[in-house]
């Protein structure tokens, strides 16, 4: 605080603010007692895209540059200490730095390569699903491991041979270990800056293009079976419905490139834009960083795998359960690819999301309807159920409907409901 370092972060909008608070009489013995501003919505890096963890790692270093010339250094460099923030990344642990030490080398280094450069280069050079490794590993992903996995091509890339795959000469040297006095007059100043910039341009050469994942190109495509009447209709029906909700928190259930959760977004609403789709996730990322964005929060979920509570007793890092309800759930074009691509019965599905919201808004796609037809095209149709009577009986035991609006030119409804 007295460095000027904290109103610096702070007026960039790198670190989250806080106040602080005198401490209650009960309270044991405090040096001082800090209350961040709250994040309205807590998300994990194995729930992000690959620009997503970018900009954190980038942030990360930047942070590190700036409080360097405060005469402070970063001492954790967890991915976890970020948070996405009305658009954009920020750094949420205000107790992560410590006091920079002449000669002394950067001790959250290999945190950094494990939690950041690592996975980036997995997601980059070999698959983009590796991303998912972060939630197996939450101490970050072994650099040992992210060699074995990395294709030969990356030891081209001299920023990866250096903190990757060079254990001795990278990974020995800038480790946690116990660092001598002589160690400490060889690692000066320069040598940290040169460090720090060797990383960033390591982060920087890293890419990954979203095209040729199965729905990133769903609107472009007209793969949502529309025509251009009807779609201008559904965005009407769903702009009326979130109107009528007036909804604080919006959870766009496959919500692709994020088209619908920006008409959602229209009225303030702070907008959780899922799916399991990388490439719609990395395009829908982009657009809120192409427009300044910043009510909508782009993330990674599989419903019918959802993120689970993990870490130490299940508790560290939450479930995406546990981290509603949520005002209004959109649930569009998304009921016919759980009861029929996955079986999931209409009363487990209308029963899950009485659990997460107090409105909903979901679309009924029946059998007659092209994209069903598709998912049907090579298995037996075993879902008697699956038809507007039996979609409205399952929901009913959970949801009274509101209102029913059938789009023109197709047989697809939108139906607005209220939990019982």
């Amino acid at each position: 605080m007295k460095s000027g370092l904290y109103g610096k972060l702070v007026s960039l909008g790198y670190l989250i603010e806080h106040r602080e608070i005198r401490s209650p009489e009960n309270s044991p013995p405090a040096y001082k007692i800090i209350q961040p501003q709250k994040i309205p919505f807590i998300s994990y890096p194995y729930e992000w895209c690959f620009s997503m963890l970018k900009d954190a790692a980038v942030l990360t270093l930047t942070i590190q540059k700036l409080a360097m010339e405060y005469g402070l250094s970063l001492k954790d460099a967890s991915a976890f200490n970020i948070q996405f923030l009305k658009g954009k990344p920020i750094l949420i642990d205000t107790l992560s730095f410590e006091k920079y030490a002449e000669g002394k080398p950067w001790i959250a280094y290999r945190q950094f390569v494990e939690h950041f450069l690592g996975p980036l280069a997995l997601m980059s050079m070999k698959d983009i699903r590796l991303s998912r490794l972060t939630s197996l590993f939450i101490d970050g992903i072994p650099v040992d491991l992210a060699s074995r996995l990395l294709p030969f091509r990356s030891k081209l890339k001299l920023s990866l041979l250096l903190h990757i795959h060079a254990h001795s000469t990278g990974q020995k040297k800038f480790s946690e270990r116990k660092i001598t006095g002589q160690e400490l007059k060889s690692f000066s100043r320069r040598s940290f800056l040169g460090l720090i910039d060797n990383l960033e341009s390591g982060v920087a050469g890293l890419s990954w293009n979203p095209k040729g994942t199965q729905w990133a190109g769903y609107y472009k495509e007209n793969g949502h079976n529309y025509t251009d009447s009807t779609f201008k209709q559904k965005a009407e029906v769903i702009r009326k419905f979130v109107k009528l909700t007036a909804p604080k928190t919006v959870w766009d259930m496959g919500a692709n490139t994020g088209y619908f959760s920006r008409v959602a977004g229209e009225t303030g609403a702070l907008v959780i834009a899922l799916d399991a789709d990388y490439g719609a996730l990395e395009k829908n990322y982009l657009e809120t960083v192409k427009n300044n964005e910043k009510n909508i929060l782009p993330l990674f979920l599989d419903l019918t795998n959802p993120t689970p509570a993990i870490g130490w007793a299940n508790t560290e890092r939450l479930s995406i359960l546990n981290r509603g309800p949520a005002d209004l759930i959109l649930a569009l074009a998304l009921l016919h690819h759980l009861a029929i691509s996955k079986n999931i019965p209409l009363k487990n599905i209308a029963s899950l999301f009485s659990q997460l919201t107090n409105h909903l808004v979901i679309e009924f796609v029946p059998k007659e309807d092209s994209q069903v037809k598709r998912l049907l095209l090579n298995r037996e149709d075993i879902f008697p159920d699956y038809n507007k009577d039996g979609f409205e009986k399952a929901f009913k035991d959970f949801f009274q409907i509101k209102k029913a609006i059938p789009l023109r030119q197709s047989q697809r409804i939108i139906y607005l409901m209220e939990k019982r």
